[in-house]
């Protein structure tokens, strides 16, 4: 699967109608509301180490120049050290609870998959939370998808 039919197949697939993307900037952590469209200006191929089976990757990769453009549309969410705070947790998952709780929602961290709801609902609409640098989704994710369609 090439990298151009993975993120066609995510898109065709995704429960989501916005995604939240954050990113950090000068020590200050920012969140910004995308569409699938706008996100996909920032995905990057990449490949899993041969290790764990070298397996093709899609992930999310802002650079200097695009955070500046977003820092327009972002909301301030905390600092950098908020996606350390909890350190039971990896700082995707802090981002996913921190933006959770700015909905005013619970959160718990959980492994639904992409095609069958974001990671939390505001005002009717699945959203689903990324951190700059974070995976979108890998080709043995989208073979779970495509054996679960067959």
């Amino acid at each position: 699967m090439t990298h151009e039919e993975m993120v066609a197949l995510y898109a065709a697939r995704a429960a989501a109608h916005v995604y939240n993307l954050g990113f950090v900037h000068a020590g200050t952590l920012y969140g910004v509301e995308l569409t699938f469209a706008e996100l996909a200006a920032y995905f990057k191929a990449d490949r899993a180490s041969s290790n764990r089976g070298g397996y093709l990757k899609v992930r999310i990769r802002l650079h200097k120049a695009d955070k500046l453009a977003l820092l327009a549309r972002a909301t301030v969410l905390g600092t950098d050290a908020d996606l350390r705070a909890d350190a039971a947790h990896n700082a995707g998952e802090n981002y996913e609870r921190i933006v959770t709780e700015a909905a005013g929602q619970r959160w718990v961290k959980d492994s639904v998959p992409f095609w069958v709801a974001g990671d939390l609902r505001v005002d009717g609409r699945e959203v689903q939370v990324k951190l700059d640098g974070a995976e979108l989704t890998n080709e043995r994710t989208l073979s779970r998808l495509l054996a679960g369609l067959a």
